[in-house]
């Protein structure tokens, strides 16, 4: 039995992506840019919203001077509307419920920044008691670095051998086996099966309530 499950966020506790996509597009519109199709962002997700708004940008206008103009407006908008749209997958209070109750501990390792993760987090699972949630911060490197791992593994008290690690994308599966944690990928984010595979991931799940079975 594991003692910790460290989660992902988004693509993996929760649906964030359109919110996502109306900040990213809020932001393109104020910075003078084209917009994109809410079905184009999944593919511009999974490495900080720095890294979004740089893919969401043309090509020409790709610098780190347009990002930060990008991430002043994007902010903005999502930090007073990142729960409009937002929704937990099918099964994922259930699962979280149901692992509290076993005493098993529950952490968040987020690549979105810090302050909106503790928010939407606090917003959709206000029962459960996470030993930690972590998002993205200037003075820690962003996922695939193991140092977020390293820093709930030292908090929660356990080995990386008594972990679990559940995320939806090669991020994720990186994240976890440079961090010599057990990797689970979940189908229902925003990342094919055969992308978690060759990431390395150890388990697949198509639904939340198959997680069980490995902790």
């Amino acid at each position: 039995m594991k003692k910790l499950v460290i989660f992902d966020l988004d693509g993996t506790l929760l649906d964030t992506i359109a919110d996502l996509a109306m900040a990213a597009n809020h932001a393109l519109t104020v910075c003078g840019y084209p917009l994109h199709d809410v079905s184009e962002y999944p593919r511009f997700v999974g490495n900080g919203i720095n890294k979004l708004l740089e893919r969401a940008l043309p090509a020409e206008a790709r610098c780190e001077a347009e990002v930060m103009r990008m991430r002043e407006a994007f902010v903005a908008y999502y930090d007073a509307h990142n729960t409009m749209l937002t929704r937990p997958y099918e099964g994922i209070e259930s699962l979280l419920g149901t692992l509290q109750d076993r005493g098993v501990m529950l952490a968040v390792a987020s690549n979105k920044y810090h302050s909106a993760t503790l928010h939407i987090v606090a917003h959709y699972f206000p029962t459960i008691r996470f030993v930690a949630i972590l998002g993205q911060r200037d003075d820690v490197p962003r996922k695939p670095h193991p140092a977020i791992v390293y820093e709930i593994l030292d908090i929660a008290g356990v080995t990386a051998e008594e972990t679990l690690y559940v995320g939806d994308s090669d991020v994720d599966m990186n994240t976890a086996t440079s961090a010599g944690v057990e990797a689970a990928g979940v189908t229902w984010g925003f990342r094919s099966e055969d992308n978690l595979r060759e990431a390395g991931a150890c388990h697949i799940a198509h639904h939340a309530h198959e997680l069980l079975q490995w902790i």
